[in-house]
């Protein structure tokens, strides 16, 4: 009696040939790629910490920790970082309280409200001033903004709020048209073409069923966006937010053009002040002594730190409101 022998499904997989089961060399060779990219960056970013790190020695050890945070600053023998770093933080959040409703705000009325033929037009202007150098704006701020700011916007709001507690001591007399406010307002309109643009890419991400299931449940527009958009893009708008808030704390000359450039600590938003960039720009080409460039070399590794510090927090931020929409 014959049999018939049975193929074994295990042994027919297992004796498959072994390069059945091997990944593309594409897929390999993308992959090393891109991990070699990304390492690069991180390597790129090291080592330039560890070099301003060396040119700044001088520095740290005359001043040590403490000239971080001193004020006192005389060019010769005192070189404290506080007035610079509290210009530059100062200067950077009146730019994103300013950029930010306007740049969501419009991001929104391009991809929620417009018709497509009308919003258009918008996107290229946007995405225009979005490319215009910061020499042009801080030129335009020195010589147009400014002045008119000081005549007819400053004089009028400083005598009148004088005298009135808190308000009065952010934006009364004396006033000068080149000041933290003024290089904030210059800061806020150079970035808000970036986050507005970056902020319609991600809204237009928004898949179009989370619209359509939110008005099928009697959502107004506005709830729609509440409900619908706004939660879907919000790590991405932060994202956004990120990249013009670091545009505005490294930004060079247009804010030494408009901030004034006097080291001082104040709540007076409307008196000159000056921030780091502005001072490695004003003061490093004519720094004779290695003491100032090692201070002006110092400040921007403060800078580079206090970035990556935003970003960090920044970070938490999106993954704790992730975490809460999951939840949710």
């Amino acid at each position: 009696m014959s049999t018939v022998a049975q193929a074994d499904p295990a042994k027919s997989a297992g004796s498959a040939h072994p390069l059945a089961h091997r990944r593309p060399l594409g897929d390999i060779g993308f992959q090393l790629l891109a991990l070699a990219a990304g390492l690069l960056v991180l390597i790129i970013l090291i080592l330039i910490a560890v070099s301003t790190a060396q040119h700044s020695t001088g520095w740290f050890s005359s001043q040590g920790l403490s000239g971080i945070f001193s004020k006192n600053y005389d060019g010769s023998a005192h070189f404290g970082a506080l007035a610079f770093l509290y210009g530059t933080i100062i200067t950077s959040v009146i730019a994103i309280i300013i950029s930010v409703p306007v740049s969501v705000s419009i991001a929104l009325l391009l991809t929620e409200v417009l018709p497509r033929r009308w919003a258009q037009p918008i996107v290229y202007v946007i995405d225009l001033l979005a490319v215009v150098p910061s020499v042009v704006w801080g030129l335009w701020g020195i010589l147009v903004l400014a002045p008119w700011l000081q005549n007819d916007i400053y004089a009028h709001v400083g005598s009148a709020l004088n005298g009135i507690p808190v308000l009065g001591n952010l934006f009364g007399p004396p006033t000068s048209g080149s000041s933290f406010f003024t290089a904030g307002l210059i800061l806020a309109v150079m970035i808000t073409p970036i986050i507005t643009s970056l902020s319609r890419e991600v809204i237009a991400t928004v898949p179009a069923i989370d619209r359509e299931g939110a008005y099928a449940l009697g959502a107004t527009r506005w709830e729609m966006i509440q409900g619908a958009v706004l939660p879907h893009s919000q790590g991405g708008v932060v994202g956004a937010v990120l990249i013009g808030l670091g545009r505005a704390m490294g930004e060079t000359i247009a804010a030494a053009l408009v901030i004034g450039s006097q080291p001082v600590i104040t709540s007076h938003l409307l008196s000159a002040g000056y921030s780091i960039p502005a001072a490695i720009a004003n003061l490093f080409g004519d720094a004779i002594s290695n003491q100032i460039r090692e201070f002006l070399i110092g400040m921007g590794l403060l800078l580079f730190v206090l970035t990556i510090i935003v970003n960090l927090l920044a970070r938490a931020i999106v993954e704790r409101s992730a975490r809460k929409m999951r939840g949710a």
